[in-house]
């Protein structure tokens, strides 16, 4: 199976034909799998060099000509780094654009925490008016490209080499029932639905699947939770971030809220994805544990 990374290259290769209004905009990151791109759009694909504010500045002019710039690089340089230029050249100018990484909170331990962004979300959280995607899939991240390309909005789409087995239906926006139960109910963000299910396993709950985090679904989180609620949500970027967004949905109904993610605590051992998942407790057994602890 391709990853999600692989699919954004392929997808927005096919939409640059498709789109006149597409741009795309690069740091160096993934400039080898769009060479075929910029040699048929050499005026719609854009190279900056290791800039990664003028990546955003670069996005920020081409979206005030009218026209829809597709930006991609590392999460920790995508959203982190160049983060007055995203609140500024996007928020403040009132314009649209779609920010696409790659490396997530640890899918690269050996480039160390500088490639590293379990913040990213969180930041983003301070800005008004971003649609944040975080698919679980390859096909995912392609039914939310294409998605995001088509609109005029501020999109963040989250790409991770952790994946599901599994694709589901892009749901434009809405958490998916994917187990229903009579306990608690526990939101698997993006990659994270895998081990959710196995981590729930006859346990007596609700899963919902959510790949698009912002907006918050509060209507499908409500119906769920019925008149009392006790609330997980497992998400692969910092621990708590949906805590706000989750107790605002549930104002009305006595509840509790649990957020399971990625602690603050840096590891400077950086071993591997899966070593990364064991330590912050996010793999099937230590999801297990921690959910049977607040039921």
């Amino acid at each position: 199976m391709d990853t999600m990374r692989d699919r954004f290259i392929a997808t927005t290769t096919r939409l640059l034909d498709e789109d006149p209004r597409l741009a795309l905009v690069l740091a160096e990151i993934s400039v080898a799998g769009f060479e075929q791109a910029q040699r048929r759009h050499p005026d719609r694909v854009i190279n900056v060099g290791i800039r990664e504010q003028l990546l955003i500045g670069a996005g920020g002019g081409v979206a005030l000509t009218g026209m829809r710039p597709i930006m991609h690089t590392f999460a920790s340089f995508l959203v982190e780094r160049p983060f007055e230029q995203v609140k500024l050249d996007f928020g403040h100018q009132g314009t649209g654009g779609v920010l696409v990484s790659a490396g997530a909170s640890y899918d690269w331990p050996a480039g160390g925490f500088t490639h590293m962004a379990p913040g990213d979300v969180a930041l983003l959280d301070t800005l008004d008016g971003w649609t944040v995607h975080v698919p679980g899939h390859p096909d995912e991240a392609e039914a939310v490209l294409r998605n995001a390309a088509a609109g005029d909005d501020r999109v963040y789409v989250r790409l991770s080499l952790q994946s599901n087995a599994e694709a589901r239906p892009f749901a434009g926006g809405r958490f998916l029932a994917v187990r229903e139960g009579r306990g608690p109910v526990v939101i698997a963000v993006g990659p994270m639905l895998d081990n959710v299910l196995a981590a729930t396993e006859g346990m007596d709950v609700t899963v919902l699947y959510a790949t698009t985090v912002r907006p918050f679904d509060d209507e499908a989180v409500r119906r769920a939770a019925g008149d009392r609620a006790d609330v997980v949500i497992v998400e692969p970027y910092l621990a708590g971030t949906s805590t706000p967004a989750a107790n605002d949905a549930l104002r009305d109904v006595p509840h509790r809220v649990l957020g399971l993610g990625v602690s603050r605590r840096e590891l400077r051992r950086y071993g591997t994805i899966d070593e990364h998942l064991d330590a912050h407790g996010l793999d099937p057994k230590s999801l297990r544990a921690r959910i049977a602890a607040f039921m």
